[in-house]
């Protein structure tokens, strides 16, 4: 449309140029038109010395009719005229103009998939200024973007105009969502190791299948594919294939536009395994031999870098902790082809003398620098070491206080120093939960809670939460400063308040207590907490052994817990030591955690006791990267001081301790009592093992399975006024159970699916067969 009226403007001026130019100049080379006066028509809103800047033609001189066109196409670019006109009338130039109207409003119309709001965010025309057709246009293509950045290539954006009175129109987009434009097939060429099915489970786009309504990572997104090249290769060299390689990935779309065929083309090469490790040293008074126990490279074992870089970070410790600055471990690799080994080389070498001069931070508005300055051990000064500022930057993205983390150096004032920027990106820290929970047991359940883990960007974790339940009622508040008194010190303080009312039992309690605690490192991967806890609590409504006038038989609980009920304050100081291997994380297969507690009672309050606990943990992907093993063991032990006896509210129950039973299902029981209701017991021990592995099925299914194997005990009891101590069983009696799970990751939240069976019980025991568990927010 403009270039037609560009050419009717021109085919004008060159009619009227051939009219008004006299005779006696026909002559001349090329016709020239002489103006002294401009007379503009048609503006309303724009200024006639605006028009007169872009025609910027000479008055009293000759104007050639190219000079004439050159102004009315920059009258018509300048993007404020529908349509221009340049008529020579004499000596006066008239300049005919047709302003763009006026955006009224702007409307969206068929759009479903996207609100208004967000499409109005998008588009950078506004209503009360000018319209543009460049604009809308370029609207209408940041829409559809849009929409294929969500699947759904085929959607169609065009710009519309109503024209109202007053040069106003009313700018509408007319959307075609279209369907979402699926991934058909991913195929691989050049794969023999693994199949095409288990290399798509590898990748974080997925093809679409049975669940294709719920998952939206069966769509094309470019950004993807590096994620899927760097997934498949370490894959492939976590497997052995040091060469591997992605070739080329060739996306296709359907004629359609309604799917897509992406194909992988990779190189394999060869699978090594690790032949001679040796570790040098090449700097003077440096003995290899203390690094070279740091190794945990085996010969023989199948090539994996995950397990070099783990005995490089090992070793980098070392230096540290020896003091030995400007040293780095570089890996050697020789390939020996015909065996397909590689021998590998740790060398300990002199690094350059380079220093941190300052460490940038930029795009953080609402977090704290000293928040971000605490997570690196680097400070000003510092010898430049680049694997810690990587690290550094690792715990940075752990915090969860930014969706993009960034550290990079550059050359600083001297080529002896280097400045260290970093680059973050906030997101949102705060958190409003509503959920629903679901157990065999506890039944339906409702919960919500208030979450916020940079408070004030201080780095400040505040939880305020509210939960019930079958029979079970909770709240609590809990506020924990990471970094108390500006060190690596956390202070956590904690309000709650419990009751229960359960149908299968015939007594409640209530809880209410306050802790406080202050939690140090103490090792490099040891942390010792400090603390003090304050509660009364309360064991009421317990029915003593009667007769039911109704039914006429025996109801009630045991007399031992009809003793213990009442309120009771307990005033306790405490600790607990921990030590987990992931904190330093130097090994990414296995970890362990370990976990001593213990609570002395009696400062104040009614209660004289220690309380012990005993907690430890490993967890292992060393036999096979998809498969997971866990074992874990606990213990725990009540003493009693100055002659009291052990009341129900502090002693140890069976619940969550052993599978296949149910919750105070097995323990110490008073026979004679008609209900038989747990008492609890002053010791316990409990051994959990289990396995988790893939089924098969297609990883964006997120069905996976379980074996476990359990055993334990709760046994020991102080008090047993009122009972016949012949018949209180309370002696240590080991259960055991084994089962299988199913895992499964679904749109409504997390499920797990218990099948379990009792091996060894007692007669008295509850067992539970099946477990279904479910918890969702939204």
């Amino acid at each position: 449309m403009t270039d037609r009226k560009l050419g009717k403007g021109a085919l004008a001026l060159i009619s009227a140029l051939a009219v008004a130019v006299p005779v006696g100049m026909a002559a001349t080379p090329a016709a020239a038109y002489v103006f002294s006066n401009v007379r503009i028509e048609g503006n309303q809103r724009i200024e006639p010395q605006t028009i007169l800047s872009y025609l910027d033609l000479p008055r009293g001189q000759d104007v050639s009719a190219g000079t004439l066109n050159d102004a009315l196409q920059r009258l018509q670019s300048s993007g404020l005229f529908e349509s221009v006109e340049l008529v020579p009338s004499g000596g006066t130039l008239v300049v005919r103009v047709a302003e763009y109207p006026t955006i009224n409003t702007i409307a969206f119309e068929g759009n479903k998939r996207l609100k208004d709001a967000n499409l109005s965010e998008i588009v950078k025309s506004q209503s009360r200024r000018v319209y543009s057709p460049a604009q809308a246009e370029a609207d209408a293509a940041a829409i559809s973007q849009v929409y294929a950045s969500q699947g759904r290539l085929a959607a169609r954006v065009d710009p519309r105009i109503i024209r109202r009175s007053g040069n106003r129109v009313d700018l509408v987009f007319e959307i075609r969502e279209g369907d979402v434009t699926e991934i058909e097939r991913i195929g691989f060429v050049g794969n023999r190791a693994f199949s095409d099915r288990r290399l798509r489970n590898v990748l974080q786009t997925k093809q679409a299948g049975m669940l294709r309504t719920f998952i939206r990572r069966d769509t094309f997104a470019p950004d993807r594919v590096p994620v899927d090249e760097k997934l498949l290769t370490d894959f492939y060299r976590s497997r052995g294939y040091a060469d591997f390689r992605v070739q080329a990935v060739a996306p296709e779309l359907a004629r359609e536009r309604d799917a897509f065929y992406i194909t992988f083309q990779i190189y394999e090469g060869p699978r090594y395994t690790f032949g001679n490790i040796t570790t040098i040293s090449e700097v003077p008074g440096v003995d290899a031999a203390e690094f070279q126990q740091q190794n945990r490279v085996r010969r023989g074992e199948v090539y994996n870098p995950t397990i070099i870089e783990t005995t490089i970070r090992r070793m980098e410790a070392l230096a540290l902790r020896k003091g030995l600055n400007f040293v780095s471990i570089e890996p050697r690799v020789t390939r020996n082809e015909r065996n397909q080994t590689l021998d590998l080389t740790f060398a300990l070498t002199r690094g350059p003398r380079v220093f941190v001069e300052r460490i940038d931070i930029e795009g953080n508005t609402t977090t704290l620098d000293e928040v971000i300055r605490r997570q690196f051990s680097t400070v000003e000064g510092d010898p430049f070491n680049p694997r810690e500022i990587r690290n550094s930057a690792e715990r940075l993205r752990a915090l969860g206080y930014f969706s993009d983390v960034q550290a990079e150096s550059r050359p600083g004032s001297s080529p002896e120093q280097v400045v260290v920027d970093v680059n973050v990106e906030e997101q949102p820290t705060g958190s409003l939960n509503f959920g629903v929970s679901y157990g065999v047991n506890s039944g339906v359940g409702f919960n919500a809670s208030l979450s916020e883990k940079n408070f004030l960007g201080r780095g400040q974790q505040v939880d305020l939460s509210f939960a019930t339940g079958s029979g079970t009622k909770s709240s609590g508040l809990t506020f924990v400063e990471p970094y108390f008194l500006g060190r690596n010190l956390k202070a956590r303080a904690q309000l709650w308040y419990n009751t229960t009312d359960r149908l299968n039992s015939d007594y409640n309690t209530r809880t209410v207590g306050l802790l406080t605690g202050i939690e140090f490192p103490i090792s490099e991967n040891g942390r010792l907490e400090l603390r003090y806890k304050l509660s009364k609590d309360t064991l009421f409504d317990v029915e003593p052994p009667h007769v039911d006038p109704e039914s006429g038989e025996v109801v009630g609980s045991s007399p031992i817990l009809f003793s213990e009920q009442g309120g009771f304050f307990t005033s306790a100081l405490g600790y607990t030591y921990s030590y987990d291997s992931r904190i330093a994380g130097l090994d990414p297969l296995t970890s362990y955690r370990l976990r001593f507690s213990q609570d002395f009672a009696g400062v104040g309050g009614d209660v004289k006791s220690v309380t012990s606990t005993l907690y430890a943990g490993i967890e292992s992907r060393a036999w096979r990267p998809s498969v997971t093993m866990l074992a874990e063991f606990e213990a725990g032990a009540v003493h009693m001081l100055d002659d009291q006896n052990s009341r129900f509210m502090s002693r140890f129950t069976g619940n969550s301790k052993i599978r296949g039973f149910e919750p105070n299902g097995f323990g110490p029981r008073d026979l004679e009592a008609p209900n038989q209701d747990a008492l609890g017991g002053n010791y316990f021990w409990a051994l959990r093992t289990e396995l988790q592995f893939p089924l098969g099925l297609p990883e964006e299914y997120g069905i996976t399975g379980g074996l476990f194997a359990d055993a334990g005990s709760v046994w020991g009891l102080d008090n047993r006024i009122g009972a016949n101590e012949t018949e209180v069983d309370d002696s240590m009696k080991i259960r055991a159970s084994v089962g299988a799970s199913i895992f499964w990751t679904t749109p409504i939240g997390p499920l797990r699916f218990n099948f379990a069976k009792a091996l060894k019980k007692e007669d008295y025991d509850e067992e539970q067969s099946f477990d279904l568990t479910i918890s969702t927010k939204f």
